[in-house]
């Protein structure tokens, strides 16, 4: 990712709402929510939520499609990975510690028994 569509992503998560609507997307993955029901889950106004929705679109962060009446919206992961990783390698030039902290840890039920 580029040095511009790195600050243009990191601009318009710099804002509670649009931070929380990402939020909010990232787990539902592909099929996303229509923008009613994003709208309803943040307690926003249709016209706030428009131009937040908007501004993410703009940014490459969302996509939306349309089902009949309904707009859907849901996260670009490639788009967002992109950000991440960008801030890792470029910003942080893989700095070790950066990259330990952001490392996923597994619980203990999770690690995998040493053979011995």
């Amino acid at each position: 990712m580029d040095r511009s569509k790195a600050l243009a992503a990191l601009s318009a998560l710099a804002n509670t709402t649009r931070l929380e609507l990402v939020r909010a997307l990232v787990p539902l993955g592909p099929d996303g929510l229509s923008a009613g029901e994003i709208a309803q889950r943040l307690g926003v106004s249709a016209s706030r939520l428009s131009f937040h929705l908007s501004t993410l679109e703009q940014a490459r962060l969302i996509r939306s499609r349309r089902e009949s009446r309904h707009v859907y919206y849901a996260v670009d992961a490639a788009e967002l990975g992109g950000v991440i990783g960008y801030l890792l390698n470029d910003c942080c030039r893989s700095h070790p510690d950066v990259r330990a902290c952001c490392t996923p840890r597994l619980r203990p039920q999770e690690a995998v028994p040493s053979a011995g």
